[in-house]
């Protein structure tokens, strides 16, 4: 299907540009991800491209620390309008970038804000499904960046308050916002582009939710991985009733000596982000074995995040800003090399998975 004539924007794609943006730029600013972009079925890579694109240029904004928050709200504001709107305004998009280019450090960073209105164009130009998909995960994951501007205010310079989530359902609408969401669109537009996944149409709603609770076992990782970092900017996306289970206030994480006795926020978070990949594993083995690229891009990331969660398991210092947990390139090359040949087994995949949790 084609997508329908729209006059989105002045025509300002051509083929340089388009090839820019979805190998150049997206290489620049999506860092490992990119591998999984690339390893995706040929249907499937401009869309989701596209989406992370978008995200990106999102986030970007979000994160520019040096904007004050209200400032960067407005602009966020604008970038949603702009997604729901009939036609896009070129003015809009060149006051969103003028606002945040001269303040980013990061040249690629700076060229996605700069390639807003092409990249809006290139959004136009997907179908019309594709682009109602498209639309609305970006829109939802912009209400996850909005949220956590309200949640966790910028700090005043001369003293860093530190706020925790109100409750556990809090964490989980915000795992949906920022990740879970991303699954579910990665589900949607896998059926409608992969005629081997015509028999997941009968049980959309049951695929979809798993791809939702794999998005949120990625985040939550993210989340345990990161604590030491979110708290000097001011934000715990660990629950408040959890932090009063074990007697510690957020402030009270910032100090390293604190580490074990904050193990129990660890062992929680760790046990609900396992129960998500559970779901996770089920997602991947349910793919059919015919879909190896597919395949893959579901499982690279599953598996990092599983030897992620053992790697923080094994930290005697889990809120040592200096000693950041990561998985080494070197595993990760070699995971990917192992995963070639194990895709093609549920098995394999399984006794993979359970090495990693069990760990």
């Amino acid at each position: 299907m084609s997508p329908e004539p729209a006059s989105f924007l002045p025509q300002t794609l051509d083929d340089v540009q388009r090839k820019y943006l979805l190998n150049d730029l997206l290489r620049g600013v999506s860092r490992s991800f990119y591998l999984t972009l690339k390893v995706l079925p040929q249907p499937l890579r401009e869309p989701i491209s596209v989406a992370y694109l978008l995200a990106r240029a999102a986030d970007t904004i979000a994160d520019t620390e040096i904007v004050a928050a209200e400032q960067r709200r407005a602009a966020l504001l604008h970038l949603r309008a702009q997604l729901v709107a009939d036609e896009r305004s070129h003015a809009v998009l060149e006051q969103l970038q003028s606002a945040f280019v001269g303040k980013l450090d990061h040249a690629l960073e700076k060229a996605l804000l700069t390639k807003l209105p092409p990249l809006f164009e290139l959004l136009a130009r997907q179908t019309v499904p594709d682009r109602a998909l498209i639309s609305k995960v970006v829109l939802t994951l912009l209400d996850g960046m909005l949220s956590d501007l309200e949640n966790f205010p910028a700090p005043a310079a001369s003293q860093l308050t530190i706020t925790a989530l109100s409750d556990q359902r809090e964490l989980d609408r915000y795992t949906y916002r920022v990740a879970g969401c991303v699954g579910e669109f990665w589900t949607d537009i896998s059926i409608a582009h992969i005629d081997a996944l015509q028999g997941w149409h009968a049980q959309q709603a049951r695929y979809s939710q798993l791809g939702i609770r794999f998005g949120k076992a990625l985040q939550l990782t993210n989340i345990l991985r990161d604590v030491p970092r979110d708290l000097r900017i001011g934000r715990c996306y660990l629950p408040q009733p959890w932090l009063d289970e074990v007697g510690l206030s957020a402030d009270e994480l910032l100090k390293i000596t604190r580490s074990e006795m904050a193990r129990p926020l660890l062992t929680r978070g760790t046990g609900i982000a396992l129960d998500h990949y559970s779901a996770a594993e089920q997602y991947v083995v349910a793919l059919p074995r015919r879909c190896l690229r597919l395949r893959l891009a579901a499982l690279w990331p599953m598996l990092i995040g599983l030897k992620t969660l053992a790697l923080l398991s094994q930290q005697s210092n889990w809120l040592d800003p200096a000693n950041p947990c990561k998985v080494e390139r070197k595993w990760i090359y070699r995971m990917m090399l192992l995963s070639c040949g194990a895709v093609f087994s549920n098995t394999l995949l399984r006794w993979w998975c359970r090495r990693l949790r069990q760990r």
